[in-house]
């Protein structure tokens, strides 16, 4: 939908100087690219990026009616996490269409998580899967080939056990470590611009290729780390990069996953950890799950989604992937601390 610039989320300088050099509606600003709107407008790339992206989040929006997203919503599957307690819990799995968040402290399985649903994604249509593709953008340099290896190793035994008619046996002919290795397009960004420009560059991407359905982004917050000096700019950056990630959930019906760092908010002379990025970035995304430690266990808590209860289930990190905690674990500690009183 045609949108007037002025309208866009932009710093009031850089809407003035698209007006002046003739950009008056989000039309204008279609099939250019930010080193050409940069020489015609005279703004910097960064600040081309800044105008591409909002244009087209601006544009992503569109009037459906209650029915048809009802409808739309119906038709989509989720992407499963191999923890059937967390699966249960987000109502089958993380869901096709919307923006999930994945929050925590280092080291607490975050992209571990992300990595798992990179080869679940690929689990054919047959045993209950979406038979798709992935991009995972990579911001920390955390993306670990072996262990995604392993993971698509796991998964592919896994299937394999359960193939039952000849639909399942044929699939498993295609399902395989190679193939699941050769489904994940891998982005590497080492600050905020070049992310923001592969975003720019995502909706061509996403049209050559129509099994794609997931969007990792690991992380989000680290690429705008160097900008705590210019909050006021962090802050119109990220509200296009959310409507941008919005729109590309919705527009392309895909699941768009993002994970997110802690940090701590100070207020009444006490200290809590919170997911970075400040309250209006905690908008944008539907679901948010905050994996936590406690103790020695591993804590997954639906902490926002609009479709779900708040609910905390128990998973752990193993050579296999992402799965339920050992049952017999979590037995021994529900039972009750016998006293020894010799």
């Amino acid at each position: 939908m045609r949108r007037p610039v002025s309208s866009l989320s932009l710093s009031s300088s850089l809407k003035m100087k698209l007006v002046r050099a003739g950009f008056q509606t989000t039309t204008d600003l279609q099939n250019l690219d930010p080193e050409t709107l940069s020489a015609e407008a005279s703004i910097s790339q960064q600040e081309a990026l800044e105008a591409l992206q909002a244009a087209r989040a601006g544009e992503g929006a569109a009037s459906v009616t209650a029915l048809e997203l009802l409808q739309k919503e119906e038709e989509f599957r989720s992407i499963v996490t191999f923890s059937s307690q967390l699966d249960d819990a987000l109502g089958g799995g993380i869901p096709v269409g919307k923006v999930s968040e994945i929050c925590g402290a280092p080291g607490v399985g975050k992209t571990q998580l992300c990595l798992q649903l990179a080869v679940d994604v690929q689990v054919p249509q047959c045993f209950g899967g979406l038979g798709g593709q992935v991009i995972f953008v990579d911001t920390e340099g955390s993306f670990q080939l072996q262990r995604v290896t392993d993971l698509a190793g796991a998964a592919v035994r896994h299937c394999s056990l359960l193939a039952e008619d000849e639909e399942q046996r044929v699939a498993m002919t295609t399902f395989s470590v190679e193939t699941i290795l050769s489904n994940i397009f891998l982005v590497r960004c080492h600050d905020y611009v070049e992310l923001l420009a592969e975003l720019h560059l995502l909706p061509d991407f996403l049209r050559g290729r129509p099994k794609l359905r997931l969007l990792v982004i690991d992380s989000v917050a680290f690429p705008f780390l160097q900008l705590h000096d210019d909050l006021s700019q962090r802050t119109r950056l990220l509200q296009g990069l959310g409507l941008q990630l919005i729109a590309t959930a919705t527009g392309h019906n895909i699941a768009v996953v993002i994970t997110n760092h802690m940090s701590t908010r100070l207020g009444g002379g006490q200290s809590q950890l919170v997911p970075a990025l400040g309250d209006i970035w905690g908008h944008v995304a539907s679901i948010r799950l905050l994996l936590r430690w406690e103790e020695s266990r591993r804590l997954a808590s639906i902490v926002k989604s609009p479709g779900h209860m708040d609910a905390t289930v128990q998973y752990q990190i193993t050579c296999e992937g992402f799965r339920d905690a050992d049952q017999s674990e979590q037995l021994q500690r529900k039972r009750p601390r016998i006293q020894n009183n010799q």
